[in-house]
């Protein structure tokens, strides 16, 4: 199986988020995808062991996701199995290793898609309104209500992936797949998982990020919404 930690200026935490995921049974492959980062973090996560590749400049998460499940692929050999995909931020720290939970249920064939369930996190000043939006949006679009629609943390197999791909832009690219996979029939799960990462807070960075998560969730969802007309009006064409 193989972690892929998208990660941009992540120098303090890297190291330590690298070397958890190490640790996760099954793990073979923790590949870090520096993401045009301004400081040391692909020198850092070399040195903790992973394998890095790295972006010359800023090109958002769901690039640096692709360019991570790609990289895996060329690493996988006709003789064995597919690696499993096992997604992780960056600033999990220690915490990381706690994302084992979410390997059994794709492992075992009992869902597609994994997605972690975090607890609370220390200094969150979020009001919920981008969670509320994906959530409402993923359920009236696939009859399924997650808890934390926008968690980065999740686990699923080749196939599942290359199905949800190409991943919606920036910030909405857990919405985009969440939704593309359900509408195609694969199954998805949350599970409790103990991770702790950097919160966003109410000062003005923090407001213009989740402005900016709201944009990409909802541009992400429209993308979807007119998709799936375009596809009733064209199946209706056919008959």
């Amino acid at each position: 199986m193989a972690v892929i930690i998208p990660a941009k200026d992540e120098a303090r935490r890297i190291a330590a988020t690298v070397r958890a995921a190490k640790a996760i049974p099954h793990v073979d492959l923790v590949l870090v995808v520096d993401d045009g980062s301004e400081d040391s973090t692909q020198h850092v996560a070399r040195e903790a062991g992973a394998v890095v590749v790295r972006h010359s400049h800023n090109r958002g998460k769901a690039a640096a996701m692709e360019t991570g499940a790609a990289v895996v692929a060329m690493r996988d050999t006709a003789d064995r199995p597919q690696r499993l995909l096992l997604f992780v931020d960056g600033d999990l720290g220690e915490t990381a290793v706690n994302t084992a939970p979410l390997v059994a249920p794709v492992l075992d064939g009992v869902a597609d898609v994994a997605i972690a369930l975090l607890p609370p996190q220390p200094g969150a000043g979020g009001r919920g309104i981008v969670v509320g939006a994906a959530r409402r949006a993923i359920q009236s679009m696939t009859g399924w209500t997650p808890t934390q629609p926008l968690s980065g943390m999740r686990c699923l197999t080749r196939e599942a992936f290359e199905a949800a791909t190409p991943l919606a832009h920036g910030w909405g690219v857990e919405t985009g797949m969440t939704i593309d996979l359900l509408r195609k029939g694969y199954v998805a799960i949350e599970v409790p998982c103990d991770l702790r990462h950097r919160a966003s807070g109410s000062d003005l960075k923090s407001q213009l990020h989740r402005a900016a998560q709201y944009r990409d969730v909802q541009l992400a969802v429209n993308a979807r919404r007119v998709r799936a007309v375009a596809g009733a009006l064209s199946g209706r064409r056919d008959r």
